[in-house]
């Protein structure tokens, strides 16, 4: 039975094996998620610890357990087909529990469920927090720093003081913090507690205690270089501190979780009726045969995705190359006004041009347009990711303000748009995108994911496009909103033609 429960486990690593190897290099290339190195092990000794209670358990197919392991590959493939990563992860990683349950049934699933679904954390995932804990850190940070008397000049997660200028930038998120601190939390909760309420207490105190250290962290950085006269945490030793900080406040939490530790209690069994319990589960357990059909069914629902896949791919023919240079737009073309492009992954047409209103109804207010096409996405080249942004972290020319959803109306068509202001040297740019898939335009990423995966489940394409329109403006962004809005109304239909001419029929 060994023999057949490795093989088993091995299955989805040979069917998936693509999207393993992607969660390893994301291992590889990230440090935020380097901890997915050390999962798998510590889940392997979680269940070597058990060993003396599972070999007392009677092992039997679970032949329910088929049709969630069918759900995640299928869940897997609709994935694939809108090229969402993190679903690809989940439904994957989902497998290796499923199989020990269809395989062993529910008693030793079950006896084996934390080291099983502790396997979760190996799913390199928390980049959609950055954003939000950029906001919560310097929300914090400008808080304290005006509390401590110290004047604050604020501009969206940058802010100035007397001695310098200063920054919220992904590296100072704490991100890092959180997952490192949420793994090890519910580690060390499994291992020191026995109740119920005491385990989702702590693990609660591992998703807030980083937090709030992170924003102490960030404000005493800003300190430190602040009375230091910008000499001292203005450089890499900045990163240092905050983990021998945050290394410093981990060490008191999980000492003050072992001050309320519930040893389990000792194993007063003896060895002949550990023994006899050992041989009652072996006798009590199903023959080889059936064994062998669950390995047989599992291949099957965890085969048939990934090979459906490939087939579609086989299938799916050449298309002409996308083009966007017969555009032609109802206003006059102007000089360009803004060094300024996208953090977006090179597409397979790009298009960007300079507009201003013939009759001058908005002077100082061109518009610009900017056009990507994407055909035959991949995960380093794909239309909606949470890595796309109107400026990059590393833009030195432009960085976002503020960023939000409005609707707007354009020629009696109310369009959703995502609303960026981006601040740099050169004054303010109010940037309108939305994308395009399925004929269909939003600027929600979830709704552009479905659509991705309707278009591609019907028409084999995974065609789509982004739509940016943007203008200058100094204080007040009404004018340029007025100035977009108008060149919208003329040239959408424009923009649409342009779109559909390149969709594959």
């Amino acid at each position: 039975m060994l023999l057949l429960t490795v093989v088993a486990l091995l299955l989805p690593f040979v069917a998936y094996f693509a999207t393993a190897r992607s969660i390893v290099e994301i291992w590889d290339s990230s440090g935020t998620f380097t901890h997915g190195y050390v999962i798998l092990p510590i889940s392997l000794w979680l269940v070597w610890q058990r060993r003396d209670a599972i070999a007392q358990l009677p092992a039997a197919p679970y032949w329910p357990a088929l049709l969630a392991l069918a759900a995640c590959g299928a869940a897997w493939l609709l994935a694939e087909f809108g090229d969402v990563q993190i679903v690809r992860h989940y439904a994957f990683v989902a497998m290796l529990p499923l199989v020990v349950l269809a395989l062993l049934g529910k008693r030793i699933a079950w006896a084996l469920a934390f080291p099983l679904a502790f396997l979760l954390f190996a799913v390199p995932f928390g980049d959609v927090f950055i954003n939000p804990l950029i906001g919560v850190t310097a929300d914090f940070t400008v808080w304290a720093l005006r509390a401590t008397g110290i004047p604050v000049l604020r501009d969206g997660t940058n802010f100035s003081i007397p001695s310098g200028n200063w920054s919220v930038v992904e590296a100072c998120s704490g991100v890092r913090y959180l997952i490192a601190s949420v793994t090890l939390g519910c580690l060390y909760a499994y291992l020191t507690f026995r109740s119920t309420w005491r385990r989702a207490l702590f693990i609660l105190a591992s998703v807030l205690v980083p937090i709030l250290a992170n924003g102490l962290r960030a404000y005493m950085i800003v300190m430190l270089g602040h009375l230091s006269g910008m000499t001292v945490a203005v450089g890499v030793d900045h990163l240092i501190y905050g983990w021998l900080f945050f290394g410093l406040v981990m060490f008191l939490l999980f000492w003050l979780g072992s001050l309320w530790r519930e040893d389990a209690p000792a194993d007063e069994q003896s060895a002949p009726a550990r023994a006899a319990a050992v041989a009652a589960a072996s006798a009590g357990s199903a023959p080889s045969s059936r064994f062998a059909a669950a390995v047989l069914a599992i291949a099957a629902c965890v085969g048939v995705w990934p090979a459906y896949a490939a087939w579609l791919a086989q299938r799916e023919g050449a298309a002409a190359p996308a083009e966007l240079a017969s555009f032609q737009g109802a206003w006059p073309q102007a000089a360009p006004f803004a060094r300024w492009s996208p953090s977006y992954p090179a597409a397979s047409a790009e298009l960007q041009q300079y507009f201003a209103q013939a009759d001058g109804r908005h002077p100082g207010h061109p518009v610009g347009l900017h056009l990507r096409y994407y055909r035959k996405q991949d995960h380093n080249t794909k239309l909606i990711s949470s890595v796309n942004r109107m400026a990059g972290e590393k833009d030195a020319n432009w960085h976002s303000v503020a960023s939000g959803l409005r609707d707007e109306n354009v020629g009696g068509r109310t369009i959703t748009v995502r609303e960026s202001t981006l601040a740099g040297a050169g004054g303010r740019l109010l940037v309108w995108n939305w994308y395009w898939v399925d004929g269909r335009y939003t600027a929600n990423d979830y709704l552009g994911k479905v659509l991705q995966v309707k278009q591609k489940v019907l028409t084999g394409s995974d065609d789509g496009a982004a739509v940016m329109v943007f203008s200058p403006f100094e204080d007040k962004p009404e004018p340029a909103r007025a100035a977009m809005r108008e060149f919208l109304a003329a040239n959408l239909a424009r923009v649409d033609a342009t779109l559909d001419a390149n969709k594959r029929k």
